[in-house]
């Protein structure tokens, strides 16, 4: 009897001892994976990482952050999601059309959120639909090809006279190329011809300037994508070089020197996509997640690049502009 009070007592003591220590083992820290077709330095990365702090996530502390970035070479792309599949990532995070494409071939399980995955992720085959994605996927969509009769509109508005327009577009960028479709059906609604300028390098860029001046292009539309966000210095200093007014999708492109911007408010995405990543942190299935679109739209306009195009911005267009810069 007295044994078993001893191996009684013995037993709670160890129960006693064990369980503060199994209570304190560390909680598994998730691991975000980053993917993008462009380069490193892209500010977006910087930009989510910040909103997600603000929900209280910390590198190192309790979140990691594994980056994998393809450098304009979409390429890379299926090897580098393949990759982060096997890091075994808790989701991954892609801000274009084609990094989201290759994220949803690399797996069918792994979450994945995407910050502005193109027009319409629908159209694109990236989702089933807005309400209702389906799989694995669910995002922030831009809807950057609704926003290209907007564009075009603006350039009419500033340049009255305006009858054709060259538009800047990669045919490797399934997001730039649903654009440019749509800027063909918009610019016959707004009595414009459309000049196409298709990049994919670096190098094939003042020459289709040169072939855009030749076709009497009086004004410049530049889609977004992972390469031309890269080259963006070398298309404002050609832009200006052929005296050719120009629109782009992001605002940078304006800090950088460009004429004008007009697109989804540059913050917006990456706070909804920080609280869509928490909720899946925390038991949210994305395919319960309905696809967001942006709410706020910017337009920004430098008038210091207007002035030395000799372009005078009517006032009608400037009372519109969220930001100018004089």
């Amino acid at each position: 009897m007295r044994k078993d009070v001893i191996r009684l007592a013995l037993c709670a003591l160890l129960f006693a001892l064990c369980s503060p220590a199994e209570a304190q083992q560390p909680a598994k820290m998730p691991k975000i994976g980053f993917l993008s077709s462009g380069p490193v330095t892209r500010p977006w990365r910087a930009s989510f990482q910040r909103e997600f702090q603000k929900l209280g996530y910390v590198e190192g502390k309790n979140v990691n952050f594994i980056h994998r970035f393809a450098d304009t070479n979409y390429d890379r792309l299926p090897a580098l999601a393949e990759e982060l599949v096997r890091l075994k990532v808790d989701v991954i995070i892609t801000p274009g059309s084609n990094d989201t494409r290759a994220a949803k071939n690399a797996t069918k399980t792994i979450p994945i959120v995407f910050l502005g995955a193109g027009s319409d992720p629908v159209v694109l085959g990236l989702v089933d639909s807005l309400a209702r994605p389906g799989g694995n996927l669910t995002g922030v969509s831009n809807i950057a090809s609704g926003l290209a009769g907007k564009r075009l509109e603006l350039l009419k508005e500033t340049i009255p006279k305006l009858s054709w327009v060259a538009v800047l577009w990669n045919p490797q960028n399934a997001g730039s190329t649903q654009v440019w479709k749509e800027s063909q059906s918009q610019a016959k609604e707004l009595g414009l011809q459309l000049h196409s300028m298709t990049v994919d390098s670096a190098d094939q860029l003042e020459s289709k300037f040169k072939d855009a001046v030749k076709a009497h292009s009086g004004a410049l539309v530049v889609t977004a994508g992972a390469l031309l966000a890269a080259i963006q210095t070398k298309i404002i200093s050609l832009a200006a070089k052929y005296r050719m007014p120009a629109i782009a999708a992001g605002g940078e492109y304006v800090d950088n020197g460009g004429l004008m911007s007009y697109g989804p408010d540059r913050i917006e995405p990456y706070q909804r996509g920080a609280v869509m990543v928490d909720k899946i942190l925390k038991g949210a299935k994305p395919a319960d997640l309905p696809v967001e679109q942006p709410t706020k739209f910017e337009l920004l306009i430098n008038l210091k690049t207007a002035k030395t195009l000799g372009l005078t911005i009517p006032p009608v267009v400037l009372m519109r502009a969220d930001k100018v810069i004089k």
